[in-house]
């Protein structure tokens, strides 16, 4: 158990006693209707909507989609980068305020933005500052020992370690044109900039503020750890952690003297939930790594595996360091890893499942296009992000086309197809966001994890100032009989996934793979 997890445990569980120990559930009152879900659905721009028919989803693509992201019931969206870049991804960028061309023109992004403000959804960008790419202009200049730029990147120094290896596990080092090294975390075609440098940090505060000026909401903060944990060897150096963090400050107050609403969540690829504490305050939110793999292996093993105790004592750290407040970004994956029903062996009863545990977290639980379709995608990087698959035959107006299907997804797997089946994947997606839209609580309410003796059920209450709610999942093939206990007290099912659940004499029984709200 992560140290912190110990010392908070006293204090949780008093608290866990105090908020529910003896409490009804019944007739708490719901939310008002309408509420944001707050969940946010991720986009690769190639691959979404091809507005052109020239085989590249783009900007215009997305604005024609919006009806039906709007359908989903998300409340935002984050597009993957969308600045000018040599590779297909986007994720190494040689100009930091404009567009990718083969994407559109500002005149459209400023159009998409207009029309998804009109029905409510929010625009998070994926903001790549850790690095730039290696034919950016200021780069080029950089080679030039007597430029101003030369400084504005990370360059070798007598002594240093030209073999080092980076943190996520290549070479950290890259000879340049000129004979010098350079640091590159990622590659040698994503030169590290130099945040010791004020310049560089003005400079990419001030493109923050170019975006937000666009109209903007926020932003996805790409390799958030690594502005200052670059090598293998500064992973756990409290020194490089101490920087970080006081960068991001630096960046979200700067930031808010431009639009004080500005929401930022940050790409931390740790495990232990540790390492993601110090984050919350400098940042509204960072991605929840741990409990993405924690709820993939527990739907996978059909076994509660402790998420519920898990999440309980990590969000009382969270609320701890973050002055009481904190938004979390639970998933299931996103564009580096490969896709939920893929890591679930295309069992749709095993990916039911891990939708309805995602979407009834608290916090804003982020979707990767497709994931509510059923797409399959496995390494290599390329065959995770693949054309949206629209229609039956999987061709038709708007379908990407810059590469082919990897996977042998059939004519269901479309939102044609799903879009008619009421039982669809799809549309179970649409039902659990509505859920958060009805009910408060599973959008801000405290978690308290409730004991349950069959291994095979998830039992949480959710707990805000309007509604509080008991959260039951039989992550099993067999029907489950729950005993709520003697701490809490339910008095009918609110909600659920399938039909079958019976609330009688303090006991639930649910369905194969089901999912209760109760009150």
């Amino acid at each position: 158990m992560p140290k912190f997890l110990s010392m908070l445990r006293a204090v949780a569980i008093a608290a866990a006693l105090c908020a529910f120990s003896g409490v009804s559930l019944a007739g708490q009152p719901k939310a008002a209707q309408n509420q944001p879900s707050d969940v946010y659905y991720e986009i690769f721009v190639r691959a979404f909507y091809d507005s052109k028919g020239q085989g590249v989803g783009d900007l215009n693509g997305i604005t024609e989609k919006l009806d039906y992201i709007k359908s989903l019931g998300v409340s935002g969206i984050w597009l993957m980068p969308i600045n000018p870049s040599p590779s297909y991804h986007g994720y190494d960028i040689t100009d930091y305020e404009a567009i990718n061309p083969q994407y559109g023109t500002m005149q459209d992004f400023k159009h998409l933005l207009d029309e998804a403000h009109k029905r409510g959804i929010k625009v998070v960008m994926d903001m790549v500052i850790n690095h730039t790419s290696d034919q950016h202009p200021w780069f080029k200049a950089a080679l030039n020992p007597n430029d101003p730029h030369h400084d504005w990147y990370l360059w070798a120094k007598p002594g240093t370690d030209i073999h080092a290896i980076s943190a996520v596990g290549g070479p950290a080092w890259h000879r340049a044109s000129n004979g010098q090294y350079y640091e590159g975390t990622f590659t040698g075609a994503m030169p590290d900039l130099n945040y010791d440098n004020p310049v560089v940090r003005k400079a990419m505060i001030e493109v923050g503020r170019f975006w937000l000026r666009q109209g903007v909401d926020g932003f996805r903060l790409d390799a958030a750890q690594h502005i200052y944990d670059d090598l293998r060897t500064d992973m756990d150096d409290p020194i490089a952690l101490q920087k970080n963090v006081r960068w991001w400050s630096e960046y979200r107050h700067a930031l808010e003297t431009t639009n004080p609403n500005v929401w930022l969540v940050g790409e931390v690829a740790r495990q232990n939930p540790d390492d993601l504490t110090p984050y919350l305050g400098p940042l509204n939110t960072v991605f929840n790594f741990p409990v993405a793999t924690q709820l993939i292996e527990s739907v996978r093993q059909e076994r509660n595996l402790g998420i519920g105790n898990s999440l309980q004592f990590t969000y009382a750290a969270y609320r701890t360091h973050a002055g009481g407040h904190f938004d979390d970004a639970p998933f299931l994956s996103n564009h580096d890893q490969e896709r939920v029903m893929s890591q679930l062996d295309d069992n749709m009863a095993h990916m039911r499942v891990a939708a309805a545990l995602l979407l009834t977290l608290p916090g804003e639980p982020f979707i990767y296009y497709g994931e509510e379709l059923g797409m399959q995608g496995t390494k290599p990087d390329e065959d995770i992000r693949e054309p949206m698959r629209w229609y039956r035959n999987g061709k038709g107006p708007g379908t990407a086309s810059w590469k082919d299907w990897s996977t042998n997804d059939g004519a269901d797997v479309s939102v044609q197809a799903e879009n008619a089946d009421p039982g669809s994947l799809l549309n179970l997606y649409r039902t659990l966001i509505s859920w958060r839209t009805q009910v408060s609580a599973l959008r801000d309410g405290a978690l308290t994890n409730v004991p349950a003796d069959d291994p095979h059920v998830l039992a949480y209450t959710l707990a805000d100032a309007q509604s509080r709610v008991l959260v039951v999942h039989n992550l099993s093939r067999d029907v489950r009989v729950f005993d709520l206990g003697s701490n809490v007290h339910a008095s009918s099912v609110l909600l659920q996934t399938k039909p079958g659940a019976v609330l009688a004499n303090g006991k639930l029984t649910l369905s194969a793979y089901a999912t209760a709200i109760l009150q």
